[in-house]
């Protein structure tokens, strides 16, 4: 009608980095098709994914001033604007944003955020491979080392893992848990760089999926498994089928601690020896001893309990007798 003024409207997108550039919420994509002007601060992959569809981008230069200037402008002419949020959140816009959207007088022009798209489970796993790539091309350190080099680091780990897990400190075992997944990560990264037989995390990660459904087919497949006694004995079967070994203690880390080690041995013999394992032969202490140590490891696992794990839960509770009397001689 004449007279009437048009309201203008700011629309501002968020969208996840870790989403593939395009794959935008249907309120997204509208928000964008409807607008008259669409503003980015720079042409990254999910602004050239709009471009790519037909739609129009304009690179708006300078801070976040600026960009809020160019949209307010816009608004307060009556036009529908939209404006795509960068990877880094421009958490100054957001601000300037929220501030307009709080302050009263309100503006003449709606001002609206909407969220593009949205992380899936296992999305920050790929800010951790981008952080990863970027430490091996720019660190001195990270560039220097290799898999021989890292592989205390690995083991430092593991073992500060096993400790949080024995302590149950919940917020400890995620950060070792963060630390360990840092290795596979780092040593992934390494791996990508060989000439001849690269490979990279996607490659371990889609080995170990494979593997996974492979060795599961009562989840994935048709075959029955009614305990997890069931499951284990699928999973040796088939895991026996696929290595195709020739003795039962091939594979085995000889540099195991020592029970977990026994407790691997023992399992594997189960499969050739009687019950009654025969005693090690020696007439020394150190291999009485050793005997004793292993009939130990087997009576464990006659009661399905772990031998390292009972060990490190007894000398546990030592420590703390220990810790006790120490602070009651203070």
């Amino acid at each position: 009608m004449p007279g009437d003024t048009a309201v203008g409207a700011i629309k501002v997108v968020l969208t996840s980095p870790r989403v593939a550039p395009g794959l935008l919420t249907r309120a997204a994509w509208q928000a964008f098709a409807e607008a008259d002007h669409i503003g980015a601060a720079d042409l990254r992959p999910d602004v050239q994914a709009l471009v790519g569809s037909g739609l129009v981008v304009t690179q708006v230069e300078g801070d976040v001033a600026a960009h809020w200037a160019w949209l307010s402008a816009a608004a307060a002419d009556g036009k529908q604007v939209a404006w795509l949020v960068g990877e880094d959140g421009e958490p100054g816009l957001l601000r300037v944003v929220a501030d307009q959207v709080s302050r009263e007088p309100r503006p003449p022009y709606d001002v609206e955020v909407l969220h593009g798209s949205y992380d899936v489970p296992g999305a920050r796993l790929i800010d951790l491979v981008r952080v990863m790539d970027r430490l091996r091309r720019n660190c001195p350190w990270d560039q220097e080392q290799t898999h021989e080099s890292l592989a205390k680091y690995l083991l430092e780990e593991t073992y500060e893992t096993l400790e949080a897990i024995d302590t149950g400190d919940r917020a400890h075992l995620r950060e070792e848990l963060g630390d360990l997944l840092l290795q596979v990560a780092f040593h992934s990264r390494i791996a990508e760089e060989h000439p001849d037989e690269g490979y990279s995390i996607d490659d371990v990660a889609g080995d170990i999926v494979e593997k996974l459904v492979r060795r599961h087919p009562h989840v994935f497949g048709t075959v029955d498994a009614a305990d997890a006694a069931a499951v284990e004995a699928n999973w040796e079967t088939i895991k026996a089928a696929e290595k195709q070994r020739t003795s039962v203690l091939e594979g085995i880390p000889l540099a195991l601690p020592a029970l977990a080690l026994a407790d691997k041995v023992l399992g594997r013999a189960a499969k050739v020896l009687p019950a009654e394992l025969p005693v090690p032969a020696g007439d020394s202490d150190l291999d009485r001893l050793g005997a004793q140590l292993l009939q130990l490891v087997q009576e464990a696992r006659t009661q399905g309990i772990d031998a390292e794990q009972a060990l490190r839960t007894a000398v546990q509770h030592l420590s703390t007798e220990i810790r006790t009397a120490e602070s009651a001689g203070d």
